[in-house]
């Protein structure tokens, strides 16, 4: 796709509120990071997808909204954003979780989709999550995602109601 043919992102769940969801769960995450029984990396990398931009709106790039790395990058032991990314892919492609494609409809797989589950798409916020195991990923990234939806409507409610958002 180019320039001409891509949409316009989320008008209140934008790349700040990403930001301030994944700021807000932080604390959570970095706690469970020190707990090797959540995960033996140590490591995790996030990857958030604007809610208002799907395949048919743009390429998966574009609507990457928001990227969080936690931990030393120069330490790592496998890409981790890669795999967060190849997540996050999956489900904004698919419009469902990790887990459900990986187990329930591995039919929706093409090759070339990742073989792991640890991302999330929450009313169409996809958030994909690696480094911990796939179910602490998926825990993440639901949080991510509720984190951003609760931004969103902060946001949403503090605008007064009118017949064009500008």
């Amino acid at each position: 796709m180019d320039e001409t043919t891509l949409g316009t992102g989320s008008f209140f769940a934008d790349q700040r509120a990403a930001r301030e969801a994944v700021q807000l769960v932080l604390p959570m995450m970095e706690r469970g990071m020190a707990d090797r029984s959540v995960g033996e990396s140590g490591f995790l990398y996030i990857v958030v997808m604007d809610p208002a931009l799907g395949p048919q709106d743009c390429d998966f790039e574009h609507a990457v909204l928001y990227e969080h790395a936690v931990g030393d990058r120069s330490a790592w032991d496998a890409d981790y954003a890669q795999f967060a990314r190849d997540k996050a892919r999956a489900c904004w492609r698919t419009g469902g979780n990790g887990h459900w494609l990986r187990h329930v409809a591995p039919h929706l797989l093409r090759p070339g989709d990742t073989g792991l589950w640890g991302g999330v798409c929450v009313e169409g916020i996809v958030v994909g999550v690696s480094g911990a195991d796939p179910w602490y990923d998926e825990a993440f990234a639901a949080c991510i995602a509720h984190a951003l939806k609760a931004a969103a409507k902060r946001r949403a409610l503090a605008q007064p109601e009118v017949p064009r958002l500008e």
